[in-house]
């Protein structure tokens, strides 16, 4: 009690003079019209700038829960359009083959945060907030709202590290869209948002500017997710090959939120690939 009656009496101009300015206001705007509107369009002033300012202050913190609401979205939607391609396949087969059976989706997403990242080194990696315990897997692809940036390498229970496309030991299988060319993509070093496609015939059609998608040869990513885009051609020494420059499609400097790709074809697909027929006698 005694420190607020020193700081009542320490304070006390300024609390008389606070009372003083509030008592003429208030019979200022009692017995002036005009000073009261000027008063109170003030006041409005003043505290529409103060909500709109705390607003962009909140609207600011609730981003970071906005971009993943959209990110899981974004995941759904392709993840569908992933399985409407499988299932277009399924209903072709069916033209040819009335033994056709409905096959349940292949393909999931599971949304994951990147923690960590590298872009300078010639065998880059980066890590993940999901693991084992999510379902995430070794030799699982990994794509951004891009396009494909790298294959699941490490799993733990609750973090996976990946290997980046930024790797000059990886190699992915491509091709030009809307067309059968195949080639093999990887990264040469130096800058991160370039990239090459090899083993291009020397007979393909293509031009500055084309689309380049993955092949869908493996289990690894299914057919028709976005790498990049046509720069330019470099031939090779062999005459009958040629390299492309692509742009990728993924700002890795930037990567922050992913998805990892769940094929529940994989172990099937993967144990028929390493099956060894026995030669008949």
């Amino acid at each position: 009690m005694r420190n607020l009656l020193n700081f009542i009496i320490r304070y006390s101009t300024w609390f008389v003079f606070t009372i003083y300015v509030l008592l003429s206001c208030i019979l200022l705007t009692k017995r002036d019209d005009y000073h009261a509107s000027v008063l109170f369009s003030s006041a409005n002033v003043v505290s529409g700038h103060v909500y709109r300012t705390a607003t962009g202050v909140t609207g600011y913190f609730n981003l970071r829960s906005i971009n993943e609401s959209l990110q899981e979205s974004n995941a759904a939607l392709e993840n569908e359009i992933l399985n409407l391609r499988n299932q277009l396949a399924d209903y072709q087969a069916l033209v040819s083959d009335s033994g056709y059976v409905h096959h349940e989706d292949r393909f999931d997403y599971t949304l994951a945060s990147v923690i960590n990242n590298s872009t300078r080194h010639p065998r880059n990696y980066f890590t993940i907030n999901r693991g084992t315990y999510d379902g995430v897997r070794q030799g699982m692809g990994v794509v951004d709202h891009n396009g494909i940036v790298g294959i699941v390498n490490v799993a733990g229970p609750h973090t996976a590290r990946v290997i980046s496309i930024l790797n000059q030991t990886q190699h992915f299988s491509v091709k030009l869209k809307d067309t059968p060319y195949v080639g093999s993509l990887s990264w040469k070093g130096g800058d991160p948002s370039i990239a090459y496609m090899e083993e291009v015939p020397r007979h393909a059609q293509f031009h500055v500017g084309d689309t380049v998608v993955t092949s869908g040869f493996s289990t690894t990513f299914p057919y028709g997710i976005n790498v990049g885009t046509v720069m330019n051609r470099v031939r090779m020494a062999d005459d009958n090959f040629y390299i492309l420059k692509i742009r990728l499609a993924s700002d890795f400097k930037t990567l922050s939120t992913v998805r990892v790709i769940t094929d529940f074809y994989k172990a099937e697909l993967d144990s028929l690939s390493t099956f060894d027929v026995e030669p008949t006698q």
